[in-house]
């Protein structure tokens, strides 16, 4: 199957085109945050396709999908897609990884923002120092920079 012929099923899975940024390039398919059917099948990976494809979806507290989600109802709904349970909050999710550093990072790692020892949101690491999250009310599932030193990593087990 060639690349293109895969574009109507990632966008089917994405639920609308306008879910992710898909292009065609040199005959290879370009999702942000995505990688190749050959590496996708980690449970990480898995996850991370996942939230990627709930890009544009509302923040709501409390919500972990399938529709609206926080921050952690995102990664708890991400995971449990790709067969992982986690808990419900993301110091509790925190505290069921493996703590691993910056360094030995990868796309579908979980990345948690803290003040002093305590946690306050969680995302899913895409590569590139972006991670796919909900941020906060009035915005949606998104793609963005790690705006913060002030962050953790830790691998789902």
């Amino acid at each position: 199957m060639t690349a293109l012929n895969r574009v109507p099923s990632l966008m089917a899975r994405a639920g609308t085109a306008s879910a992710l940024t898909i292009a065609a390039v040199g005959g290879s398919l370009v999702v942000p945050g995505m990688s190749s059917d050959a590496e996708a099948a980690t449970p990480a990976k898995k996850a991370l396709q996942v939230a990627a494809s709930k890009k544009g979806s509302p923040y709501k507290y409390g919500a972990a999908g399938p529709h609206r989600f926080d921050c952690s109802g995102l990664t708890l709904y991400s995971y449990k897609k790709a067969g992982k349970k986690l808990p419900r909050t993301a110091a509790q999710q925190y505290n069921k990884t493996r703590h691993i550093s910056s360094s030995n990072r990868k796309a579908g790692d979980l990345v948690f923002f803290h003040s002093g020892s305590n946690v306050y949101h969680v995302g899913i690491y895409a590569g590139k120092g972006k991670i796919w999250h909900s941020p906060k009310t009035g915005e949606v599932v998104k793609l963005e920079k790690i705006w913060s030193k002030s962050v953790w990593y830790g691998r789902v087990k």
